[in-house]
């Protein structure tokens, strides 16, 4: 799902370029639905014409992607930045509840890009890195043939459902109590997994994405 951009944009101009595109796009998103963002709305509060659009990004879906690429690494990193110590029920990642906060405080934002049920650009982007890299993981401390799959999917499909629907004020909780919610309902979709045959956790307590 990598944004379509031009043979040259290794070229620091053309990173320059992107970036204000990116950040035209978010800025944009804040104040309404992508879906009523324009092209040329998004070229003029970058201070670039059509023409320079369209050379770094086939459409404004392929420019969304790329401009929700940062917050799907820092969500993706968030879920599995315990480290080697074992995995608490009680006790997620600092750096999740962080994620949720700042997810909230451009909740506008998000809302635009992460549509109901886990969909739209950001949800589609998420929901693939968190299950190639919960995929990835598994895969490297489990047996093989232990349906890793399933459990990835499910992990990545928990975590987007959940968060959209928060974002989309169906879900009432604060970033520390969502924090705690869904790392609770991801130790036990692995704790799950492991029972049915699916692998055994890693040594020393179950590790909730791999």
């Amino acid at each position: 799902m990598a944004p379509a951009v031009t043979a040259g944009s290794g070229d620091p101009r053309s990173a320059r370029t992107r970036g204000r595109l990116r950040a035209a796009l978010l800025a944009a998103c804040e104040e309404q639905p992508l879906d009523r963002v324009s092209v040329s709305e998004v070229a003029r509060r970058a201070g670039v014409g059509r023409a320079t659009f369209y050379l770094h990004y086939a459409d404004l879906r392929a420019l969304a992607v790329d401009a929700c690429a940062e917050v799907v690494r820092q969500a993706v990193d968030a879920l599995h930045a315990w480290g080697d110590a074992p995995a608490r029920p009680d006790a997620p990642p600092a750096e999740l509840a962080g994620l949720l906060g700042a997810v909230r405080d451009r909740a506008e934002l998000y809302r635009s890009l992460l549509g109901p049920g886990g969909g739209g650009p950001l949800g589609e982007l998420l929901h693939e890195e968190l299950r190639s890299r919960s995929l990835a993981e598994l895969r490297r401390r489990r047996p093989a043939g232990t349906a890793a799959e399933v459990t990835a999917a499910a992990v990545a499909g928990l975590f987007c459902g959940v968060l959209a629907d928060w974002v989309h004020a169906r879900i009432d909780a604060t970033p520390a109590q969502l924090a705690a919610r869904v790392w609770r309902m991801l130790i036990a979709v692995h704790a799950a997994a492991a029972s049915h045959g699916q692998g055994t956790p890693a040594a020393g307590g179950a590790s909730p994405l791999r």
